[in-house]
C-alpha cells in the first residue's frame, strides 16, 4: 500500500510579508500548529529565500516593496512550482485573476482570521498531496472525481495521468487547485456543477472557501485556456462546454 502523505514530515512555509505584526501573527500561528517558518519582508527577499530553502509553501503578500507579490509569484514558479496563498487588501477581480495566472492557488483578503488562514494552508497541502499520490499512483488527476485520462475539449487537450494540459499543443501552467477544478468539471461535459459542489469536491472545505474563490478560478482558467472553456449557468454554476454550446465569460 502506498502511502497518500508522509504526515509526520515537517512542513515548512515561507511568509513574504512587509508588515512585520501580520507576518509574526501568522508565524506564530503556523508554528502553533507545527510548521517551519521563516518570514521575507519584501519581494527581491522573498524570492532568494524561496530558492533557498525551497518551502513547501509560500504566503505572499500582493503589495510588497521591492517587487510586487505578482512578480515575485511569476519568479518562484518559474523557478520551482510551489503552491502559494495569496495575501491582498485589494480583491478586485482583475487582481485576483492575474494572481492565479501568475501561479497563486488560494487567496484571502485582508483582514482575515488567523484560524482561515491556517484552514487555508492546510487545504491546500491536502490538495497537493492528493495531486502527488494520484501521479505516483498512475491515478488520473482528482482523486476517485475524474475517470478521463487523456480528453480533448476544442484546442485544449488534458492529460490527466501525467497532469499537463495543452492549448494549441502549447503546455499551460495550471496551479494545482486549477487543474483539479478542470479536471471535475471535464468527467462529465455539460453537466452543471454548482459552487457549493464545487467547493466540496475540488478544495475539501466547503467552508474553507466562498463561491468568490470558485468564480475567481473559473476566471483564471478562462484567461489560460479560452474563454470558451466554460460555460456559465447563471444561479447554478458552471459546465465544461460542449460543442456549440453559448459559453459566458461572466459568472
Amino acid at each position: 500500500m502506498v502511502a497518500v502523505a508522509e504526515m509526520n514530515t515537517t512542513r515548512t512555509v515561507l511568509i513574504i510579508e512587509d508588515e512585520a505584526s501580520i507576518a509574526e501573527a501568522v508565524a506564530a500561528r503556523l508554528r502553533s500548529e507545527g510548521f517551519a517558518v521563516e518570514i521575507a519582508g519584501d519581494g527581491p527577499a522573498g524570492v532568494e529565500a524561496c530558492r533557498r530553502i525551497r518551502p513547501d509553501l509560500v504566503v505572499l503578500d500582493l503589495m510588497l516593496p521591492g517587487i510586487d507579490g505578482l512578480e515575485v509569484c511569476e519568479q518562484i514558479q518559474a523557478d520551482r512550482s510551489v503552491p502559494v496563498l495569496m495575501l491582498t487588501a485589494r480583491d478586485s477581480e482583475a487582481d485576483l485573476i492575474l494572481g492565479f495566472t501568475v501561479g497563486a492557488d488560494d487567496y484571502l483578503t485582508k483582514p482575515f482570521s488567523s484560524r482561515e488562514l491556517v484552514a487555508r494552508v492546510h487545504a491546500i497541502l491536502r490538495r497537493v498531496d492528493r495531486a502527488r499520490a494520484d501521479v505516483g499512483l498512475g491515478v488520473p488527476a482528482a482523486g476517485v472525481h475524474s475517470a478521463i485520462g487523456h480528453q480533448q475539449i476544442g484546442v485544449v487537450t488534458i492529460d490527466a495521468a501525467r497532469r499537463v494540459v495543452t492549448r494549441n499543443d502549447d503546455i499551460v501552467h495550471l496551479t494545482p487547485t486549477e487543474f483539479d477544478l478542470l479536471v471535475f468539471l471535464a468527467v462529465r461535459p455539460g453537466t452543471v456543477r454548482s459552487r457549493e459542489e464545487l467547493l466540496a469536491e475540488v478544495w475539501g472545505e466547503p467552508m474553507v472557501s466562498s463561491g468568490r474563490t470558485v468564480d475567481s478560478h473559473i476566471r483564471a482558467l478562462r484567461r489560460k485556456l479560452g474563454s470558451d472553456i466554460v460555460r456559465t449557468v447563471h444561479g447554478i454554476g458552471y459546465a465544461i462546454a460542449e460543442d456549440d454550446a453559448d459559453c459566458g465569460d461572466d459568472s
